[in-house]
């Protein structure tokens, strides 16, 4: 089974289409080869120019392996299991490909080309196979990348093309084209792949409801065909589909998105993304490298973090256990060698208590953190991160309550989360800022991260709290 993605460089557009090969991080010049429990991937480049760059990704599937393999659901006993359109047709193996070996891809995140990593691109790719079971027909593939954005070329496979009065096959050739992220195009065809043919090929467990939320973010949420998809992804387990939109319609409390993370900012780059980015520059601007993300989540700073070789220790800590497990799953812990585990830790951890673990640490981040604590509680942050912990640089973001205003589905005087306890005005912020820098003989300084309206200010705020070196 073959997938190919293709991006194209606009006249004018200032895009090197080569580029294509930093963001998915395998070399023009080779064919790689990579050894996955469904049978052979390999990655190349069938044409790469500066104007027009292709990558292919073909899966050589080994059907003797699959069928005696228990992982991979295999019963040697069934004529089906040997007899199939495993080889031919894209589905749940192809996003095991697609997610093995175009891993890095996926996250967003890229060491030499960021801004190109988060630049929405002028990408085409080709299905030569689909499936479309499930009396959809044809109707399936619009269905479910439409309203995603893309233009969609169809062409019906006959069943034999030596007898035309058999009529079409339930499989298609399909052609995407459209300008999104290479990132969310991945995660895409990721969910969208098994959900067309409708169909498992492994084992489906809990952790596919994470990794459907996971790769889900984004463009999930707000689908028409989210049940659809949630359904079909799932296999129709009613237990499983039941979690999963636990987790999806909960994104937000575990600070995913927030409202305007997509609208309210540039045309390019979501909210979030600018907020993480902000935060790691200051960072960076600071020369911490051993840092400590606290309040760290389902890992969405953790992963650019652990992408960046300049920090050289990372501690993501939560009083969340559920949270940590997703932070874990997200950073692929248990797939990474001794060096990488210890460069990245995991500890459980709550912002308002004394934690020794967290001392000697250049920077802590506070992301998006203190408004989620009962104001009661900040004393006690206070006193442990900038007292107890007391690192050489401390970085706070959190919402500018003056911002809600652009939001039109925020009700007035409403907060953007359920979770916030409180959000502050600018001068509120800048306020507690101040007074905690003092007390605890730091200096203080203010940045806006996302659009800056000159009437409300920016959708986020960010202090960065600093020691004077001696």
């Amino acid at each position: 089974m073959l997938v190919t993605i293709t991006l194209d460089s606009p006249v004018g557009s200032g895009i090197n289409a080569m580029d294509l090969s930093h963001l998915l991080r395998k070399h023009p010049a080779k064919v790689q080869n990579f050894e996955l429990p469904v049978g052979t991937a390999y990655v190349f480049y069938p044409e790469c120019t500066e104007q027009r760059t292709t990558a292919a990704l073909l899966l050589q599937i080994d059907p003797i392996n699959l069928v005696r393999s228990k992982r991979f659901r295999g019963n040697s006993g069934i004529l089906d299991y040997y007899v199939n359109d495993r080889p031919y047709a894209a589905s749940s193996l192809t996003s095991v490909a697609i997610g093995k070996v175009l891993r890095s891809a996926m996250t967003g995140i890229s060491p030499s080309h960021q801004e190109l990593a988060d630049a929405r691109l002028p990408l085409t790719l080709k299905l030569p196979v689909v499936s479309s079971r499930g009396g959809h027909g044809v109707d399936l593939v619009s269905a479910l990348f439409e309203p995603l954005g893309w233009t969609i070329e169809q062409q019906a496979i006959e069943l034999d093309e030596e007898f035309p009065q058999w009529g079409d096959s339930q499989y298609s050739s399909v052609v995407l084209s459209g300008v999104e992220r290479l990132d969310v195009a991945l995660r895409q065809l990721y969910v969208l792949l098994p959900v067309l043919d409708d169909s498992k090929h492994y084992w489906v467990g809990d952790d596919e409801t994470e990794k459907l939320a996971r790769q889900g973010e984004g463009w999930l949420e707000n689908h028409p065909e989210r049940d659809l998809i949630t359904q079909r992804y799932l296999v129709h387990q009613k237990s499983l589909v039941a979690m999963a939109e636990a987790q999806i319609s909960s994104a937000d409390s575990a600070g995913s998105q927030q409202p305007g993370d997509s609208a309210e900012t540039s045309s390019v780059v979501p909210l979030r993304v600018e907020r993480a980015q902000a935060v790691l520059n200051a960072l960076k601007e600071y020369g911490a490298q051993r840092i400590v993300d606290m309040g760290c989540g389902p890992g969405a700073l953790l992963r650019r973090l652990q992408a960046d070789p300049y920090f050289t220790s990372i501690i993501g800590t939560d009083v969340s256990a559920r949270s940590l497990e997703q932070a874990a799953a997200a950073l692929h812990l248990d797939e990474r060698s001794d060096a990488q585990q210890e460069r990245i830790k995991l500890l459980h951890s709550s912002a308002v208590y004394q934690d020794e673990r967290l001392n000697n640490f250049d920077a802590i981040v506070l992301m998006e953190v203190i408004e989620h604590l009962d104001g009661s509680r900040l004393p006690a942050l206070v006193s442990s991160v900038f007292g107890a912990n007391s690192p050489r640089v401390v970085v706070v973001t959190t919402p500018n309550v003056e911002y809600n205003v652009k939001y039109p589905g925020l009700d007035h005087h409403a907060l953007r989360h359920e979770d916030h306890r409180f959000e502050w005005t600018r001068a509120e912020f800048e306020a507690w800022a101040q007074e905690t820098a003092g007390e605890h003989s730091y200096g203080v300084q203010f940045r806006t991260i996302g659009a800056n309206d000159p009437q409300v200010g920016s959708p986020t705020q960010m202090a960065i709290f600093s020691k004077e070196q001696a």
